[in-house]
This record gives C-alpha cells, sequence and structure tokens, in this order.
C-alpha cells in the first residue's frame, strides 16, 4: 500500500506490505523488514535488525489531522494521507469558491450512497462506498458545502475517472 506521510514539514513517500507479522516497508529509497507484535491496544512492539523498540500510537487517523507515534521517548506528530484518495482532488484550501469533484479512483461498483442532493455536507464526510477488487473504499469530500450532483446509485458500474459527485 503507497501511502505519503507528513512529519515536522517533510513528505515521505511510504510504501508497505504485511506478511501476518513481518512487514516490509520502503520509506522513499530506504527499505526496511520489521517484525511487529501487538502488545496492548495502540501499542506494539517492532523488532528491526535484532533490536527491539517499543511503539504507541496516540489518537485516530483522519483527514488533515496527525496522529503521535511514540517510538521509546522519542514523539512524532504523523499525518499520513492515501494519494489514491486525493486524484482529481488539490487541497481542502483549494475549494473555496469552485465545486469538488468526487473521482472514482479505479473501475468498480457502488455499494452505498451516504448522501442525497442537497445535502449540506463537512470537510471529509463520506459521499459514496466504491468497491474495487473485494476493497470497500468510502469517498469523502474534500471540501465543506453542498452536494450539487450525484451521478451514482447503488449498484451502478463506474470506471476509474468517472464523477461520482459534485460538492459546491
Amino acid at each position: 500500500m503507497k501511502l505519503r506521510a507528513d512529519i515536522a514539514g517533510e513528505s515521505y513517500s511510504v510504501d508497505f506490505r504485511r506478511y501476518g507479522h513481518r512487514v516490509v516497508t520502503e520509506i522513499d529509497d530506504r527499505r526496511y523488514e520489521l517484525y511487529v507484535h501487538e502488545s496492548g491496544p495502540q501499542e506494539f512492539l517492532l523488532i528491526h535488525d535484532g533490536r527491539v523498540f517499543d511503539c504507541r500510537v496516540e489518537g485516530r487517523p483522519e483527514i488533515g489531522k496527525a496522529i503521535d507515534v511514540i517510538v521509546g521517548t522519542k514523539r512524532c506528530a504523523i499525518a499520513i494521507t492515501d494519494p489514491k484518495r486525493l486524484q482529481g482532488a488539490v487541497s481542502t484550501a483549494a475549494y473555496t469558491d469552485e465545486a469538488a469533484r468526487i473521482i472514482a479512483p479505479m473501475p468498480g461498483r457502488i455499494v452505498r450512497v451516504l448522501v442525497e442532493l442537497g445535502n449540506q455536507v463537512e470537510t471529509g464526510v463520506g459521499i459514496v462506498v466504491v468497491e474495487a477488487m473485494k476493497m470497500q473504499n468510502e469517498m469523502k469530500s474534500p471540501k465543506a458545502g453542498v452536494v450539487v450532483a450525484l451521478n451514482v446509485q447503488v449498484g451502478a458500474t463506474v470506471n476509474g475517472g468517472d464523477v461520482l459527485a459534485v460538492v459546491e
């Protein structure tokens, strides 16, 4: 899974694959192989090259909000974003006066429509749920506004790049 991590004003490309307790991660061009053991709620032991790191996560990931990750005694605020969910969208601030189009990231099927035409929505509110490759992706509004177009219904098949809804 390819993600972007923003830490202390720096942005990093993160790609990780999980194989049970083993996680293979690439951060920019550096590769790491970790063994991860859950030691409690949001607490983990990370093992890398024979070294053990105590890790704790505080907070739940939300759009535009950082979570605190504590490794040993070091605390970092990290904001994780999924570039696929941001396709066709710029930052939320870019949508002050123009319409925001919610776009299907890949071909799939609409399994839920979470709003109705004319609904007032806030930033980060789910609009539709698209199922692709047996995974469900909730497409969220990148801005607060009113749903002015809803181009899908439950059961509809969509192509990557299709405009699912418009928020003004």
